[in-house]
């Protein structure tokens, strides 16, 4: 395994580069949110974007998505992988959050994950999201971009989580979740990292894996 500098000074020094980090999903309330990361599971975030608007147009709150016909919310997020499941979590987990929560998503998550299509890192993206409460969200950007760093060796992502955790400040973990997603989209890439443009790539101890790297630019 790499060995790791310092993981907390990478995420401060990503700062310069990601002063902002607004979510990649588009949503207006929190159950909204709710529904965009369960529809993101193994699809892109700009394919989830495609369909919730005419989603959240019909069904906008907890209750109107628990009463809304199967078919009819099956039909519109067709385009996205694995669809049918998904329409039935995200009815599913409408009708608990209505039912259990008056229609207010919970604040925890170990009552989060116990919603249909809800796992650890959609619930870490909603306890961050939402209520700023510290989470680290392992997607595959993330776990990416930590094991080059040698934050990790671990594919599994609730080791990554751990692992992560581990080597930061609580109030780190958001930042830290955040600029390294971003940090894997705009350089980091899975097959041709942009290491030749990389701003942190003195600090990277797999700087030297990639050979030839692109520096024809740093976009997606």
């Amino acid at each position: 395994m790499v060995v790791l500098t310092d993981l907390a000074a990478i995420v401060r020094e990503l700062e310069h580069e990601y002063p902002q980090t607004p979510s990649l999903l588009d949503y207006h309330t929190p159950f909204q949110l709710m529904v965009a990361v369960a529809l993101s599971a193994q699809t892109t975030d700009a394919q989830v974007n495609r369909v919730t608007p005419q989603l959240f147009d019909r069904f906008p709150t907890a209750a109107d998505l628990a009463a809304a016909p199967l078919d009819d919310v099956i039909e519109i997020i067709r385009s996205i992988g694995f669809f049918r499941r998904k329409a039935e979590h995200i009815v599913a987990a409408a009708a608990m959050v209505e039912r259990e929560y008056n229609g207010q998503l919970p604040d925890t998550m170990e009552a989060l994950v116990q919603l249909p299509g809800i796992g650890r890192k959609s619930a870490g993206v909603i306890l961050a999201q939402v209520y700023a409460q510290p989470a680290i969200i392992v997607d595959t950007h993330f776990g990416r971009v930590a094991r080059r760093l040698g934050a990790t060796a671990a594919e599994d992502p609730i080791k990554v989580e751990r692992d992560v955790a581990a080597k930061l400040e609580r109030d780190l973990w958001i930042a830290c979740s955040m600029r390294l997603n971003y940090h894997g989209r705009r350089y980091c890439h899975a097959r041709k990292p942009n290491c030749g443009a990389c701003p942190i790539r003195q600090h990277c101890p797999s700087r030297d894996s990639f050979h030839a790297p692109d520096r024809s630019s740093a976009g997606t």
